[in-house]
């Protein structure tokens, strides 16, 4: 009667109050519903770097001091069973709080007088690692049951088991399953044995007991009464048991891979970060084998180079299709804090010496500048003070631009910028990708193609893959080039950006450079050469076709190499990274047989296709290489395409002879109906006189017959001065004891044998013959050099002595 009694007053009391009723109810309900913590989880967490597969590369500590990894939304199979077995058995069936757990917890704890027993469900063991640091009272006990109740409406299961393993304690300064994996057994969580799983099972309840060399019996017979339990309950087998039980406990932990710690601080310097600002887990494009096997190369060719201290060596691999990352290794493993390990070489602007020639190269071959085959100047030049050498310090007059790319000769690329210009270059390079050139063109002049810029390996290395890509996709897409060809590489997996353009944008014309261009760059690289320290050309052999290209900078401080097929791309840089020179740190040295090491653990690739379709037979002048002329020997050719815009041949000229084909010959000794018109293949005399050295077959112009007047030739067709050039500034060194250095002036003649009279200033200095050179030590000021030989022929240089104290 009086629960009766009591109901009707309630039932008059909530009639009467009905709006405060709802109200309160309303009020009560959205408390309830809003009092979950969102996001549940606010503790910083581990930058983690991944392989493309999935594999640990790296983990950077999280700003609190613990190993946290980010929340992974799947649980391993082995951990989910051990850890409901052992904590919550009835996980799938309760709404996040377990009425019998919680009733026997209670009756243990009144019979042991003390807590034994919290009854908790992983539900509220997750609410109660969410709200770390609250007392274990019967309150904060009502709360747990109350937000663990509100988790599971928001929560599937799964994701609170997985809430669990992320953020449960693991001993020490490990949190969560994914590091406690690493950081105890040095793998993955889902790689865990039954016997590992159950140890991490257990572990959350006593995180004390995983300490070395504390509690360890005890925690061995905890985790093998779990062992026990899941056998009997049917979910691992006798032998899996057996084999369980004898597995020993992990003893200190393990460090974390460090297979790619440059690219882990790159990674996390570029803030990838979660909307929440926390650092998350990033998925890479590097191949773990691959990345493990260059690490240990490096560590080998870091123990080599040291013999000569050269202490820093970078290897960066890129993929030709994707130009996704395959291997970053920027500093050798064993590099040393004192030579600057932490140093990511392989973003780092360095000196390029001559790794950007092939850049100029294709360049000129795409306006139709040069063909391959065109002749370049290769002779000693001063320009403004700037005197270029090559490696060899050896010249061959003239040398076509094919040859003068694969022997790396520093003087004839310098005639090719001055004819492609310093400004245009520069702004190429920068469309290019190479931010690293940030000052304007005339800061760095002609240098710009030998080293005089700075250039980093990450931005190098993609820009040959660029052209790679252009070249490689020339045939599957007809003909078309794609805006993305030339585009940035990346390291982290991004599935919205696969690199390929809608066909709509598709372009008959390049955005950068065209594929016959490129291909007739790679063949010229691919037969690269180098000379060996006695002196002579060796060649680097492969089993397979790579386009090659060696650098090393002024000072020897850094050595180059950077290779191409048609799969890949690497680049490798040796040197130093405060920048301190040493002799033999030398690209075909230092950097290029470690490229084809890297190389030789590449798939092998075919190489590329030729690009026909862009390509044009054209006849050219077989000895000059440059579009012919209609009276010079021809041979036809496929060429570049836009080499129908290159300069014609400006080597042969019509000559007139006599009968006798031994004489040239003009109006004033011979009529013209008897002269005999004779194409001829002429060098300019400095050009020439370098150029039969090394080529017997050259057949030098015949003189005019003596009976002929040639007071009317043009100044320089006869003679040429070597040095100094073309109103030259020459800077003369003070010696030691005070007194100023003499200078060599020398002349190139087309008949050395004949004499040349030497005047400075109207003043007779000396005749030479054969080898016109002579030492003189003019006095610091302006001077005119006059040259006359024995047949009136008249050169006339004035030049400038800076005495450079």
């Amino acid at each position: 009667m009086k629960f009766k009694e009591s109901f009707r007053q309630a039932k008059i009391f909530v009639k009467k109050h009905k709006v405060k009723f709802i109200i309160g109810f309303g009020l009560l309900l959205a408390a309830y519903w809003f009092c979950l913590p969102s996001p549940l989880f606010k503790d910083p967490t581990c930058m983690v770097l991944e392989a493309k597969d999935g594999s640990l590369l790296g983990a950077r500590i999280a700003a609190d001091g613990q190993w946290r990894f980010p929340y992974e939304a799947v649980v391993p199979e082995k951990f989910g069973k051990a850890i409901i077995e052992f904590e919550d058995r009835r996980f799938y069936s309760h709404p996040g709080f377990d009425p019998l757990a919680f009733g026997r917890a209670m009756r243990q704890n009144l019979k042991s007088r003390s807590v034994v027993s919290g009854g908790s469900t992983l539900t509220m063991q997750v609410i109660r690692l969410a709200r770390k640091g609250k007392s274990r009272t019967v309150f904060e006990k009502i709360i747990e049951i109350i937000l663990a109740t509100r988790l599971e409406i928001s929560y599937s299961k799964q994701e609170i088991l997985a809430l669990y393993a992320s953020n449960a304690p693991f001993g020490g300064n490990v949190v969560g399953l994914d590091a406690a994996s690493w950081r105890y057994f040095g793998k993955g969580a889902e790689n865990l044995s039954w016997g590992e799983a159950a140890t991490f099972a257990v572990l959350p309840n006593s995180p004390a007991l995983i300490h070395p060399g504390r509690n360890r019996t005890a925690l061995f017979e905890k985790r093998n009464r779990l062992l026990k339990r899941l056998f009997e309950q049917g979910i691992i087998d006798q032998p899996t048991y057996e084999l369980a039980v004898e597995e020993v406990l992990p003893e200190k932990p393990h460090p974390l891979p460090r297979l790619a710690p440059h690219l882990l601080e790159r990674a996390f310097a570029e803030n990838f970060k979660s909307k929440t600002g926390e650092i998350t887990r990033l998925r890479t494009t590097l191949d773990p084998s691959l990345q493990a096997r260059l690490n240990e190369l490096a560590l080998r060719k870091s123990i080599q180079l040291k013999g000569n201290e050269i202490n820093n060596l970078a290897i960066l691999v890129l993929d030709v299709e994707t130009g996704n990352v395959l291997a970053y290794i920027a500093n050798a493993p064993n590099t040393g804090a004192e030579h600057g390990e932490d140093v990511d070489i392989i973003k780092a602007p360095r000196s390029t010496g001559s790794i950007m020639k092939p850049l100029l190269y294709a360049m000129m071959l795409n306006e139709g500048k040069i063909l391959p085959q065109s002749l370049i100047s290769d002779i000693p030049t001063q320009i403004n003070g700037y005197k270029p050498e090559n490696f060899m310090e050896t010249y061959d007059g003239v040398v076509p631009a094919h040859l003068a790319l694969s022997r790396s000769l520093n003087v004839p690329f310098i005639k090719m910028l001055q004819d492609y210009s310093v400004e245009k270059f520069h702004f190429n390079l920068k469309k290019l990708g190479l931010t690293t050139i940030n000052k304007p063109p005339s800061y760095y002049g002609l240098t710009l193609t030998l080293g005089g810029a700075e250039g980093s390996l990450w931005e190098l290395t993609n820009a040959y893959t660029c052209m790679a890509r252009t070249l490689a996709n020339f045939y599957e897409r007809n003909g078309y080039y794609s805006p993305l060809d030339f585009r940035p590489a990346t390291y982290f997996v991004n599935d919205k950006n696969s690199g390929k353009a809608p066909e709509k944008q598709l372009t008959k014309e390049p955005k950068m450079l065209s594929a016959d261009a490129i291909w007739f760059t790679l063949e010229a690289m691919e037969e690269l050469e180098r000379p060996t320290t006695q002196g002579e050309w060796e060649r680097f052999e492969s089993s397979r076709r790579i386009a090659w290209k060696t650098g090393t900078s002024f000072g020897f401080r850094d050595a180059w190499a950077i290779g191409v097929s048609k799969k890949y791309v690497v680049g490798v840089w040796a040197g130093n990274a405060d920048g301190e020179g040493r002799p033999g740190l030398v690209g075909v040295y230092a950097a290029a047989p470690i490229l084809f090491d890297v190389f030789s653990m590449l798939p092998a690739s075919r190489w590329f296709d030729p690009p026909y379709d862009a390509m044009k037979k054209m006849a050219v002048c077989k000895l000059s290489g440059y579009p012919a002329l209609d009276f010079c020997e021809k041979d036809t050719l496929q060429v570049n395409e836009k080499g129908i815009n290159a300069p014609s041949c400006p080597f042969h000229n019509i000559v007139n002879l006599d009968k006798t084909r031994r004489w040239q010959v003009n109006s004033s000794c011979e009529p013209p109906m008897a002269m005999e018109k004779v194409p001829w293949f002429v060098l300019p005399p400095v050009e020439e006189f370098y150029y039969k050295t090394k080529n017997p077959g050259y057949t030098p112009l015949p003189p005019f017959r003596s009976d002929c007047e040639i007071a009317g030739e043009k100044q320089g067709s006869t003679m040429q001065l070597i040095y100094p050039k073309k109103a030259s500034k020459i800077y003369v060194p003070v010696e030691l004891d005070g007194t100023v250095s003499r200078t060599v002036f020398k002349v190139a003649h087309r008949n050395p044998e004949l004499l040349v009279y030497w005047h400075m200033d109207n003043e007779f200095i000396g005749t030479t013959k054969t080898f016109h050179e002579m030492e003189m030590n003019p006095a610091a000021g302006k001077h005119i050099l006059t040259l006359v030989d024995e047949k009136g022929n008249r050169l006339v240089q004035e030049f400038e002595i800076v005495v450079k104290k």
